[in-house]
């Protein structure tokens, strides 16, 4: 039953949502998918303060036989509250939230429930935990459902500045998920999705096989960079910011046969009022 739980459990890995993240906004709602990117990477931030900040132990710190290796391995960092509850939470209800379809909140209820019950299954969280998590990716959800983050003037680029000097100034040895989430968050801030998605099978094949292979060549290549380099806090968010920018526009600037060009509706300048003839 552990490798039911463990091929469960990962479903909520960074891959993973990096995979579904780059799909929603492709092929269903570039715009939508920003805000939802910002969302998620803001939640990754907190989830992480929450987690060092308060180093809570994980249900086999007292106990090293209640989980195999296999289980220990998908366990990063302390306890409370649970990444895996959280971030699911934040992506699969905030697309639910977005849609607001039956069939999506279904789809989306199962999975969050699946993954988060198999933290419990692992034994790598407390019951605590998760449900800590499932409330924080939950309040998440409901931002990106409802809100819609600026893309024009000074908030483009100078919200993503300030995320990245953050990283310039994060103590050494400080955790990486911190690099990472600042990374996310100038990166989707910073993008402007002004595609529209395929509207042919054939098209949202193309984009999705395609855009996916840039996408990771990407990230497997800014990963191989030596150690001692790519975990530098600036080092660290500039390549998840890079790698968010690679799939919200230069993906599309590449496919764009496929990702045709539309004028966001921020930039639509309004037609002059036309006077009556007196």
């Amino acid at each position: 039953m552990e490798s039911f739980w463990l091929a469960v459990t990962n479903l909520g890995r960074d891959e993973v949502f990096i995979v579904v993240l780059a799909l929603y906004t492709w092929l269903w709602n570039p715009a939508g998918g920003r805000n939802l990117g910002v969302v998620f990477a803001g939640s990754y931030l907190v989830n992480s303060a929450l987690k060092y900040g308060l180093n809570v132990p994980r249900p086999f710190a007292s106990d090293p036989g209640l989980v195999s290796e296999a289980a220990r391995a998908t366990a990063g960092g302390p306890s409370l509250p649970s990444g895996h509850a959280q971030m699911s939470a934040t992506l699969w209800a905030g697309i639910a939230m977005q849609v607001r379809r039956p069939g999506m909140w279904v789809a989306a209820a199962v999975l969050i429930a699946l993954i988060s019950v198999s933290r419990l299954a692992l034994h790598v969280h407390f019951p605590s935990d998760v449900m800590v998590g499932l409330l924080l990716g939950g309040i998440a959800a409901a931002v990106a459902g409802r809100v819609a983050f600026p893309d024009a003037g000074t908030w483009r680029w100078a919200v993503p500045v300030v995320a990245l000097l953050i990283a310039t100034v994060l103590p050494a040895g400080t955790p990486r998920e911190f690099g990472t989430g600042l990374g996310l968050f100038a990166g989707f801030w910073y993008a402007r999705p002004n595609f529209a998605p395929p509207r042919d099978l054939a098209g949202r094949l193309i984009v999705g096989v395609l855009g996916l292979l840039m996408v990771f060549i990407v990230f497997f290549g800014l990963g191989a960079l030596p150690s001692a380099i790519k975990d530098i806090g600036l080092v660290r968010a500039l390549r998840y910011a890079v790698l968010v920018v690679v799939a919200v526009e230069v993906v599309p600037a590449v496919l764009r046969r496929w990702l045709p060009h539309m004028t966001p509706p921020t930039m639509v300048q309004p037609r002059p009022e036309t006077v009556p003839p007196r």
